[in-house]
């Protein structure tokens, strides 16, 4: 019941007229006055920030903001945190290439629209990386590597919070999503950007073919995740990668096996 009245809520608040009224508001001059109270809030760290708080001139410029220089050392690993965030959960494939996010059940060919792509990863590991309102929200790549495909899926997109991915309705598989798989030395990489309520932008920064280790390659406008799926036998998590611990952009995240 809880489940089904959660659903019912977010699809009568969850529509473009509110997206829209959103982001016009996020990106007017009107909402720089909210930008102490966002920081109070949420308690953001100002000395990690490129510039001064002053000198943002919308809520959402600051929901973009870039770091200061340094203040994301990148790890000797082979392959880096893209995001700051939070480890939601880190395991393997299922061989009918399925996987486990807060106790629901996906399906990877649903997710990338594709069984024969998600036949490649049956077997192989993933991990869910939750950026909340708090963080940073610039993308960085993982590793170096070229894009082999690059392709966008969904339209509408459910809270991938706490309550999103625990009553929501297949959030992860079934939200806009931008899908990059990077060709690698050790084996194929897929990273999936996954919009949030209410905004789907996820913006690209970086559009070659190719990626190179700890280079931002996008940003997303408010609340979102990032999930990696690797190849069987290719990549093995580092020991800080635990299921609810946070993370932050260039820490260690895997190792070529």
């Amino acid at each position: 019941m809880k489940k089904k009245l959660y659903q019912y809520t977010i699809e009568l608040t969850n529509g473009p007229l509110t997206s829209n009224m959103l982001q016009r508001f996020a990106r007017s001059s009107g909402s720089r006055s909210l930008i102490p109270n966002y920081v109070r809030t949420y308690k953001i760290n100002l000395n990690d920030i490129e510039e001064e708080i002053g000198a943002f001139p919308t809520l959402h410029d600051f929901f973009i903001r870039k770091l200061r220089a340094g203040s994301r050392p990148q790890a000797n690993s082979h392959l880096i945190s893209p995001v700051d965030g939070k480890v939601e959960i880190a395991g393997r494939i299922h061989e009918d290439s399925s996987f486990l996010v807060k106790g629901q059940q996906y399906s990877l060919a649903e997710l990338l629209g594709s069984e024969e792509l998600a036949e490649r990863y049956a077997q192989g590991d993933y991990a869910v990386l939750y950026l909340s309102p708090a963080n940073y929200h610039r993308i960085h790549s993982p590793l170096d590597g070229n894009v082999k495909r690059q392709f966008v899926l969904g339209r509408k997109s459910y809270p991938v919070n706490q309550s999103g991915l625990l009553y929501g309705k297949s959030p992860i598989s079934g939200n806009h999503r931008l899908i990059t798989e990077l060709e690698t030395a050790s084996g194929n990489v897929l990273m999936v950007k996954v919009g949030a309520m209410f905004v789907n932008s996820i913006e690209l920064t970086n559009t070659s073919g190719s990626w190179k280790k700890g280079e931002e390659v996008g940003y997303f406008s408010f609340g979102s995740t990032v999930v990696l799926f690797f190849e069987p036998n290719c990549f093995r998590f580092t020991d800080n990668i635990m299921s609810g611990e946070p993370i932050k952009v260039g820490e260690a995240l895997a190792n070529m096996l």
